[in-house]
């Protein structure tokens, strides 16, 4: 049997798509590209090109393969977005993952890995808590909720066990800087690169603990295999929360570049999100978490050699009442 990871293509999915290949697992990739990049398919493992929401491409590839896991990391992440272009991120993130959980289901596949995130906690729940009634604020938190209910009542009618992850603020190498909408240790980078001033929606005084790569991904990976992280659900990530203008300074330190920041109006957002990793801790064991410091300063040096690359698609908006006007012309 072989290992499906869904979005392996993009830039947590190719590391763990990577790491699983250090374990020796055979590895399918299913990616439609539209926020990932060939070149961040790892050598060794099969590519398919194609989008989840293709359920008769899901159903092929469960009947050639056989997986005893899948790793679905596959989303159109856009947070903030999410608002605006509601049918199309319902249609990627939630009917998208359906596809893959009947497939999961009908080809009788061990486990399902999901990357959820800690949108579904919505505000005023700090630190959050695995403990916690998920309360979302916008469609995206709403689809990634959604999906992981559907697991855990497939779970208890056809069997298929789950792992759930609640990933926060992750960058790295291979991060999509390009992208005008999400993550925004790229986006103040590819500023940086550009030589503009780095953009932050109201006072920058909003909290998030930003989770370098090599904290969550090796996480997941084991989170297939390990019985201890069977059908639960885990916050993985940073402690240490920082306001988005500390990291603006932070990364303007880095570049050793003056910090020059455009103020844009407050957004429709959690003002505070960072949360609580006892649990992931006590299930697996964890090293020392990379400082913010090191991690900016190795996703630096990478951007530095590859520059900011070819710019994301930009999905089609179908909500324009309240758009920050800034998203209306993205950059």
């Amino acid at each position: 049997m072989s290992v499906l990871v869904t979005g392996g293509a993009g830039f947590i999915g190719s590391h763990v798509a990577g790491a699983l290949l250090g374990r020796g697992e055979p590895v399918v990739i299913l990616d439609d590209l539209t926020g990932g990049q060939v070149g961040n398919v790892p050598a060794g493992t099969t590519f398919v090109r194609g989008s989840i929401v293709d359920a008769a491409l899901v159903n092929r590839l469960f009947t050639d393969h056989h997986f005893d896991v899948v790793y679905h990391l596959a989303a159109y992440a856009a947070e903030g977005l999410s608002p605006f272009i509601r049918h199309f991120n319902y249609t990627n993130n939630l009917v998208g993952s359906i596809n893959l959980i009947n497939a999961a289901i009908n080809h009788g596949t061990r486990r399902f890995v999901f990357t959820s995130s800690i949108a579904v906690y919505g505000p005023g729940q700090t630190p959050m808590t695995e403990a916690l009634t998920p309360q979302p604020i916008d469609p995206y938190g709403i689809a990634k909720l959604a999906v992981e209910q559907d697991l855990q009542a497939a779970y208890a009618q056809f069997g298929l066990e789950y792992v759930i992850f609640r990933p926060h603020n992750v960058y790295g190498e291979r991060q999509h800087i390009a992208d005008p909408y999400r993550n925004v240790v790229g986006i103040f980078m590819r500023c940086v690169l550009e030589g503009r001033p780095l953009p932050i929606f109201g006072d920058g005084s909003q909290t998030r603990a930003f989770s370098y790569i090599d904290d969550v991904a090796p996480v997941i990976v084991r989170a297939g295999f390990d019985d201890a992280a069977r059908n639960a659900i885990f916050n993985v990530g940073a402690d240490t929360p920082v306001t988005v203008r500390s990291l603006a300074t932070e990364i303007c330190r880095v570049f050793d570049v003056p910090c020059r920041i455009e103020t844009l109006p407050p957004r429709h957002e959690v003002v505070d999100a960072f949360s609580s990793h006892e649990r992931v801790r006590s299930a697996f064991d964890l090293g020392d978490p990379v400082a913010l410091a090191d991690g900016l300063t190795r996703m630096a040096a990478w951007v530095k050699r590859t520059g900011v690359p070819a710019p994301t698609d930009v999905q089609p908006i179908e909500v324009t009442r309240g758009l920050p006007p800034s998203w209306a012309r993205p950059r």
